[in-house]
């Protein structure tokens, strides 16, 4: 399966707990993009060429059967299957591509896709490695949330990062709930005794945009770690497990996480235009007040990320946003001199701001 941030050691574990086969491909890097773009029709996005260069990788290891998520809607995900089997038969690839539908029939489909690639595994035996595998991931996203503040305050750039590194791997690692919440809990722990600066009050910025290149670090040259090395702490309503509990549980059952983003949306955005783009335009609004500005994450030619970006500047909400359109000519050069200068303007923002208050009183 293509990688997404952590969701391997989801899949990992599941794997594992059903005696399955599994071949993880190298974390994203420099050559599975040159893969992916090789390989790929020019005017695809971002998310295509590197979940294309995660296969080839993949097939390159032995793999015979791979995972692809799906779905029907106005994104062009729906489709990347079909044309990612093509291109992997035009290159000699012998695989089986298995879509994971995730609109239709949700938790149920996703449990019938799991039991067609064991090799005979009970429901009973299914559905427990599914519980762990969530366990895992759910385990992560909690400490990364930590990690996303403590980078901002601590003394000790890097500190945040070599613990979260030390975690991700002792989860990994884990056979078992206690192991898991004791890994879990250890490692926030050492997360709250890292040295802060309590005098400091960091800018919060919101990350938003497209699911992949939100979650995938390599696809957007790692922001959310450079703005933590910039003070700043970063917050993201975007997290692999939140999107499985609602997508795959609360959903089904009319609990839907994004209805009060959407009504947020409304005086600028009436309908679903595809992708993210909906909930992107709803969170500018809905947290204009937590956020000292916006960082939007966007696969360059992805249309419904297009929509959000150009009608973003016209909200009434007096909050900066920053889009980056991520692809392979994206550079790190380029990214680290625009986040400089946009921390620079939320700092002398909130200055502004300040001054602004003592004067009234």
């Amino acid at each position: 399966m293509p990688h997404l941030g952590n969701l391997y050691i989801c899949i990992k574990a599941m794997a594992n707990r059903l005696n399955g086969d599994l071949i993880v491909p190298s974390l994203s890097n420099q050559r599975t993009l040159s893969l992916g773009v090789k390989y790929s029709p020019e005017g695809l996005c971002l998310p295509f060429k590197l979940m294309l260069g995660n296969l080839i990788e993949a097939a390159e290891l032995g793999a015979d059967t791979m995972i692809m998520v799906g779905g029907f809607g106005i994104c062009r995900l729906g489709y990347y299957t079909k044309i990612q089997k093509q291109i992997l038969h035009d290159l000699g690839y012998d695989v089986e591509l298995v879509q994971f539908g995730i609109s239709e029939n949700k938790l149920l489909g996703f449990l019938q896709s799991m039991k067609r690639l064991t090799s005979g595994e009970g429901w009973p035996s299914i559905i427990s490695a599914f519980r762990f595998g969530l366990a895992k991931l759910g385990a992560v996203d909690k400490i990364e949330r930590v990690v996303q503040k403590v980078r901002a305050v601590e003394q000790v750039k890097g500190a945040a990062n070599r613990l979260f590194t030390q975690a991700i791997q002792a989860i990994d690692q884990a056979d078992d709930y206690g192991t898991l919440k004791r890994a879990q809990r250890d490692y926030i722990a050492q997360l709250n005794q890292v040295p802060k600066d309590t005098q400091v009050q960091p800018l919060v910025v919101g990350m938003t945009g497209e699911f992949y290149v939100l979650l995938e670090p390599f696809s957007n040259l790692d922001v959310e770690n450079e703005l933590g090395k910039l003070g700043v702490e970063v917050r993201r309503r975007t997290f692999v497990s939140e999107w499985v509990k609602y997508s795959l549980f609360l959903n089904p059952l009319g609990i839907d996480e994004t209805k009060k983003i959407h009504k947020a949306a409304l005086p600028y955005l009436k309908r679903d235009v595809g992708g993210d783009g909906w909930e992107t335009v709803g969170e500018k609004v809905l947290h204009a007040k937590e956020y000292d500005g916006i960082v939007h994450l966007a696969p360059f030619t992805c249309t419904p990320e297009i929509v959000a970006q150009n009608i973003m500047p016209s909200t009434k909400e007096n909050i900066p946003v920053l889009t980056i359109l991520c692809d392979e000519q994206l550079a790190k050069a380029g990214v680290l001199t625009r986040l400089e200068a946009f921390v620079d303007l939320l700092e002398r923002k909130r200055w502004v701001n300040n001054k602004q208050q003592r004067v009234v009183v």
